[in-house]
């Protein structure tokens, strides 16, 4: 297998992958987005092929632009609510990977607990995509990516400075990814919801080798000071309602404000994976301001969620 070649793979959880690989994706997807702006939007490198979709939680931009990335590339995608299908009713996760492996041509999935992935990943025998868990999101933060790198012309030594809660999925691939691409991150968070240890860890040796700065602070203004970009999430992610008066109160000194966004640098843009509480972590002014780059990021969730699909299953 050479550096690139990603043909066959899973993409489970970005510990998995180098940091030649993530670029590669992310490049991939800047190439797809300029074949779309030049007109080449059908690219049909998948044609025949089909793509299960399994949903257990429900979704907007994964699901629209795995759809429509699988349709401009010429497969076929196959939405699969989780009690759509026997899982619903008791099958395992394993007997329906066994299954699925012998109708599709790859599986993307969307489930509550992580550990279902992986179950879904080794049991099948095409390759197996997160479309999110609640451990990792790594397809948010490769679109992400390639917007900072769309935006800034680089990535090696940028800051992208966390605030919110420090246990988010998509801040996990976040860590994961921007260690590995030289990319500094700090993170501000309550100490109560500091990262997942296994995560911090693969992201702290990873950084010693590419010399991106990983920090953990408790101070918002200390994370964003002369930060390139500011990233939040909702405070409270699907599946933990009953902890929303808790978090809230946790979280409150966290919200994405102007004032927040004057303490990073004057070209710093402001991010978000979507769907935003506006008035929760982050405020109209900042989400509908100049500085806003949430609309560029998720349109790229299609672009590279083609180049995933193609690097992966053609």
């Amino acid at each position: 297998m050479t550096l690139y070649d990603l043909k066959g793979r899973d993409l489970v959880c970005l510990t998995e992958y180098t940091g030649e690989e993530i670029r590669r994706i992310i490049e991939a997807g800047l190439d797809f987005k300029r074949r779309y702006y030049s007109g080449e939007r059908s690219i049909p490198v998948l044609s025949g092929k089909s793509i299960a979709m399994i949903f257990e939680k429900p979704s907007t931009r994964t699901r629209v632009s795995f759809e429509v990335a699988a349709w401009e590339l010429g497969a076929k995608a196959l939405y699969l609510g989780w009690r759509d299908l026997q899982l619903g009713r008791g099958e395992t996760i394993e007997d329906t990977g066994r299954v699925l492996s012998r109708y599709v041509d790859g599986i993307v999935a969307r489930v509550k607990e992580h550990e279902k992935l992986e179950r879904l990943a080794s049991a099948a025998d095409v390759p197996v995509i997160n479309a999110l868990s609640d451990l990792s999101h790594p397809c948010q933060a490769l679109a992400d990516y390639m917007t900072l790198l769309e935006l800034k012309g680089r990535l090696e030594g940028l800051t992208l400075a966390f605030v919110g809660d420090g246990s988010d999925n998509v801040l996990h691939s976040l860590l994961v990814a921007g260690a590995k691409l030289g990319v500094n991150i700090r993170v501000a968070s309550p100490r109560e919801l500091r990262p997942d240890s296994r995560i911090l860890e693969h992201a702290l040796s990873a950084a010693k080798k590419t010399g991106a700065r990983i920090e953990i602070v408790e101070d918002p203004f200390e994370a964003v000071k002369d930060a390139d970009a500011i990233y939040t999430d909702v405070w409270v992610s699907m599946g933990q309602e009953e902890m929303r008066e808790e978090k809230v109160r946790l979280l409150r000194k966290y919200q994405v404000n102007t004032e927040l966004m004057s303490h990073a640098k004057p070209d710093a843009v402001f991010m978000h994976c979507l769907p935003a509480h506006r008035g929760e972590e982050v405020t109209d002014e900042v989400i509908d301001g100049p500085r806003s780059a949430v609309w560029v990021e998720a349109e790229n969730r299609l672009h590279v969620q083609k180049a995933i699909l193609a690097l992966l299953l053609s």
